[in-house]
Formats: structure tokens, C-alpha cells, sequence
């Protein structure tokens, strides 16, 4: 099936949903796992005086990641739905309902950086990286997909891959009878620039996690329940009880 960058597959028919982003987490272990074994109400206090952003690891410079004022606020609101506890963070998350919720958002705090884009648009790149067709969200998710992905990205050249991408997207315009020439459509461009960027930074992403021993990459997507993030024993529920 050829699809545009502005549809993506869903149960073998095509839907438009740019909105949707696919999201590789980036996800320091030893930060992590530090807050995970502080106490809930010290980490509270702690994140409420911003004095815990020593624990955040640094920022990759070329991926994006959430200011840590607003990483913050977002825990202490969540924090403050569920209130003063005794115990660890670790503890506090598995006695609650949906502790995932709250362990992604650790993630987030725990994190130097992550890869994100248009879920339409990380079919593309997919199918090009495997070189065969990523046939739903389903396969898009799995962990056997991702496995691969990493096979074949980790340490590739970024500066190859964006151009397989681009190539492969101009033929599949051409394919639709979608014109090329940005005097006809000034999208042309800028799309184009898109994807060069957005292939360079998976396989920046990639090659990180891979390299550096203390990322793990947690795979999820917008709306997607916490829970349903992550693979094998780095999916959120398996983190928790391991």
C-alpha cells in the first residue's frame, strides 16, 4: 500500500492523524532508578524547591526534551493527586492504580533527551530502515519491529539514511501523481526538510541508546497508555515489578 506523508495505516485503511507522535524515550537507569529509591515525600519536597535537577541527567544537545520547570510541575501535580506517603517513590507507584502513569513521568524527569515525530511520517521511515512495509500500528509498536530498528540504524551513516528517506518519499509521491516542483506546492520544502532532519535524529537516537550504558529507549506514543510503553523488561508495568 503507498501511502502519503499526510495518511498513515490503521487496520489496512488509510486515516489521516498528523497530530499523533511517535516517541523513542531516552531514559538514564541510574537517575531513574535513584528517584525510584528516595523517599515519595523527600522527592516531593525536593522537586517542589527544584533541588533535585542534579539527578536529571544532561541534555543530549540535538534531541529534545521538556524544560525542567515544566517536567517538574507536571510531576507535582500528578504527585499531588495522590498525596503524602510513607514508603520510596518505588513503593508508592506499585500500591497505586495506574503507577505507570507516574513512572513515565520520572522517565521524563530522567531523561537527556528523546526522538519524536508524526506517527504518518515514522511509518516512512520504518518501512525504508527494514526495507519492507510496516503494514499497522500494531507492527509499527512491536517490540520485534524495534529490535530490528535498532539492528539496522545503530551506527549508520545519518547523512545515508535521510537520503533513502527522501528518496523513497518523492517516489511515493510520484507514485500518487503528486507533483515535485515547489512552485505547485511550497510545502515541497519544507516537508523535505522535515524529513532529513526527523531520519537523522532517529539514527542519532539510536545510536545513543545503544552506546552510551546507562540509556535505555522506552518506545510509546501520544495517548498511549503508560503501561503500553516500553518492550520486554523496560515495558513500564515489568520496570515497576522487577
Amino acid at each position: 500500500m503507498i501511502i502519503d506523508s499526510d495518511d498513515i495505516k490503521a487496520d489496512g485503511l488509510l486515516v489521516n492523524h498528523m497530530g499523533i507522535e511517535t516517541v523513542v524515550l531516552l531514559v538514564n537507569k541510574k537517575s531513574l532508578d535513584e528517584i525510584l529509591n528516595s523517599k515519595w515525600n523527600h522527592v516531593y519536597k525536593m522537586m517542589e524547591n527544584a533541588e533535585l535537577r542534579h539527578l536529571r541527567p544532561e541534555k543530549l544537545p540535538r534531541l529534545n526534551r521538556t524544560f525542567d520547570i515544566d517536567c517538574e510541575a507536571e510531576i507535582l501535580d500528578w504527585m499531588d493527586t495522590i498525596g503524602a506517603k510513607e514508603g520510596s517513590v518505588k513503593e508508592v507507584l506499585l500500591e497505586i492504580d495506574d503507577g505507570e502513569e507516574g513512572l513515565l513521568l520520572f522517565m521524563q524527569f530522567a531523561s537527556p533527551g528523546n526522538w519524536e515525530c508524526w506517527e504518518a511520517r515514522s511509518y516512512l521511515y520504518l518501512d525504508v530502515a527494514l526495507d519492507r512495509e510496516i503494514k499497522d500500528r500494531k507492527d509499527l509498536y512491536s517490540m520485534t519491529t524495534w529490535q530490528e530498528v535498532i539492528e539496522k540504524l545503530s551506527n549508520f551513516p545519518e547523512e545515508e539514511f535521510a537520503e533513502k528517506v527522501c528518496i523513497n518519499w518523492m517516489d511515493r509521491r510520484k507514485q500518487l501523481g503528486e507533483t515535485l516542483d515547489e512552485k505547485e506546492d511550497p510545502k515541497i520544502i519544507p516537508t523535505y526538510e522535515a524529513h532529513t532532519r526527523n531520519s537523522k535524529l532517529l539514527v542519532h537516537a539510536i545510536t545513543q541508546w545503544q552506546n552510551e550504558e546507562d540509556n535505555v529507549g522506552i518506545i510509546g506514543r501520544e495517548h498511549l497508555e503508560a503501561a503500553q510503553w516500553g518492550h520486554g523488561e523496560y515495558n513500564l508495568s515489568n520496570y515497576l515489578n522487577r
